[in-house]
């Protein structure tokens, strides 16, 4: 049986179903690949899962599709390659609590900003209150990436980015309001977050298991799709103590219809990979102009690789 692994992009949550689904119902084990499902918890997030990637502690990350392009350009480059997404739609907004008064983009100027220190992150939130009519000019703050979500809930910080389907959810479970700013509403063709990322010279010499894999986390994306209380309860079990009052049910009902289909789970569009691409080089934040087939790898779409 081959061992994978797989470096998670924040503490087990709604986002991660499918991976964790696979594992219990033995879609893993049936198709041979044994899956090792690595959290950021391990070390507190000192290593980023591309790094975790790169260094090759695993064997694919869950993380923004900025990170293929961030580790295709380093002075040392890394074969970075998306092979699928979780999410057909964006899931993510920029947010403030309501009781602020900062209720568009614009109104984040001179506002501190609690940033995960991605590497095109900070230009798109300027980018995105430019748009709506400010400068673009925000107090940025990079505290303990695990604890970003506090930051806002404790006003330490005045806004940052989240997943609607996770903290939004949580927030409304505990009776917080947030005004939500979706990228999509203010000129940023964002594209697909999360996706799942190797390095081609190893998918290359084991696609057969790399597929394997993707078509059995596929299974188990569909079935949380279908079983939301079941899929709840196994996430219970593995959330973070922090999380233990967030309604897994409703985040599960939420998040299901963006999962796409037996068809489309994972696929991504070369037309909107694309028109992110080209407005990142627009916007002067990426020099290099990438062709979708070197940054894209589809196994699920073309089987004949």
């Amino acid at each position: 049986m081959k061992a994978l692994s797989i470096a998670l992009d924040w503490t087990p949550n709604t986002n991660h179903s499918g991976f964790f689904v696979a594992q219990q119902q033995g879609f893993y084990a049936e198709v041979g690949v044994q899956v090792a499902i690595v959290s950021p918890q391990t070390d507190n997030y000192s290593t980023t899962p591309a790094k975790k990637l790169e260094l090759g502690q695993v064997d694919f990350a869950l993380c923004p599709f900025e990170s293929v392009l961030s580790y295709r350009v380093k002075e040392t480059p890394f074969d970075a390659v998306a092979i699928a997404t979780l999410f057909q739609e964006d899931l993510s907004a920029i947010v403030t609590l309501s009781e602020s008064g900062l209720e568009r983009p614009k109104d984040l100027d001179g506002r501190s900003y609690a940033s995960y220190k991605a590497r095109y992150e900070d230009a798109i939130v300027a980018a995105m209150v430019k748009n709506d009519g400010g400068k673009g000019e925000l107090k940025l703050e990079y505290p303990d990436k695990l604890g970003i979500w506090e930051t806002l809930l404790t006003k330490k910080a005045d806004a940052t980015w989240v997943f609607m389907n996770w903290e939004g959810i949580q927030a409304q479970n505990r009776g917080i309001a947030l005004n939500a700013f979706l990228l999509s509403n203010f000129g940023i063709p964002y594209g697909y977050s999360p996706i799942i990322m190797a390095g081609k010279s190893a998918a290359a010499a084991s696609t057969k298991e790399y597929r394997l894999f993707l078509e059995a986390t596929r299974r188990g994306y569909l079935y949380a799709a279908e079983h939301p209380k079941e899929t709840a309860a196994l996430l219970a079990s593995l959330c973070s103590e922090q999380d233990g009052d967030i309604d897994l049910i409703q985040s599960q009902r939420y998040t299901a219809p963006f999962y796409g289909t037996s068809e489309t789970w994972g696929l991504m569009e070369k037309e909107r990979v694309l028109l992110f691409l080209n407005w990142l080089a627009e916007n002067g934040l990426e020099k290099h102009r990438f062709s979708f087939e070197e940054i894209v790898w589809d196994l699920l779409r073309d089987p004949t690789k």
